[in-house]
């Protein structure tokens, strides 16, 4: 299988063929991804609340963010390998951006960078560029500015709301970011912003109409403990399926099943 790259994204964009990413964690999961055909990984700053019990993004750290971006390299082959920068990482201090960048690119392992908002951090948007990393931006619901929103809210609903979101997504285009993630917006402002830009959308609660889709993987996977957001359609539900066989384990370890002979050495 060839190579994901950022050239492929864009003929895919130009093709009119979908863009498939999921979120991405581990190495063992990277293998598995690859073995079919997900296009991008995101070792997602979700990592925080997904898998290290945190409440939200906001506390993950860079060196949590370099632990599970080495481990996703490890396993990876064919998908465009993207790394979320952490909160407080990029956004006030362009010098500061770069070399927290440079530690996931160099020792991370990451292709490219995400980063959530659009005129406030141009500054860094334009030095990581500068410094050759692909940045990927990110519009809408922006998890890192939870606090502000005021919660996990859909984003541009009203008319000047959804002006703001598409003038964001053009300015973040004309400084050169790659592709845009566009998450919790109606569908109509997606359709809008996908047509309006010439780098690849990708949606996220976003309706059907962009170049691409990318889900939390444990949410697709029926992993997590609670509900999921609206958007997410739960392809599996490994959840029950794990605890029935950790309760069979336990079970046959209480009751003298586990292990039977032939599972023992001689």
């Amino acid at each position: 299988m060839s190579k994901i790259t950022i050239a492929t994204l864009q003929e895919m964009k130009k093709s009119k063929e979908k863009i498939v990413a999921l979120t991405c964690y581990d190495a063992s999961m990277a293998r598995l991804l690859n073995e079919e055909s997900v296009d991008l990984l995101l070792v997602g700053d979700s990592v925080a609340n997904v898998k290290l019990g945190y409440e939200h993004t906001l506390p993950v750290t860079l060196e949590e963010m370099l632990h599970h971006t080495r481990a996703v390299k490890r396993g990876n082959s064919r998908a465009l390998l993207v790394a979320d920068m952490p909160f407080l990482t990029y956004e006030y201090d362009s010098k500061h951006a770069v070399r927290s960048v440079g530690r996931l690119i160099k020792e991370g392992g990451a292709e490219a960078v995400k980063v959530e908002g659009g005129e406030s951090i141009l500054p860094s948007i334009k030095a990581l560029i500068h410094a050759n990393v692909p940045v990927m931006g990110h519009l809408g619901l922006t998890p890192q500015a939870i606090n502000r929103l005021g919660g996990y809210r859909v984003q541009g609903r009203t008319p000047q709301d959804a002006d703001r979101i598409l003038r964001q997504a053009r300015i973040l285009e004309e400084t050169g970011v790659f592709t845009l993630v566009l998450e919790a917006v109606p569908a109509e402002l997606a359709k809008r912003v996908t047509e309006s830009l010439s780098i690849p959308v990708i949606g996220i609660g976003a309706g059907p109409d962009c170049d691409g889709q990318i889900l939390v993987l444990d949410d697709l996977l029926g992993l997590g403990e609670g509900p999921v957001p609206k958007f997410v359609k739960t392809y599996a539900s490994l959840r029950g399926e794990a605890a029935r066989a950790v309760r069979h384990f336990r079970d046959d370890v209480k009751s003298g099943k586990f292990p039977q002979p032939e599972q023992t050495y001689t």
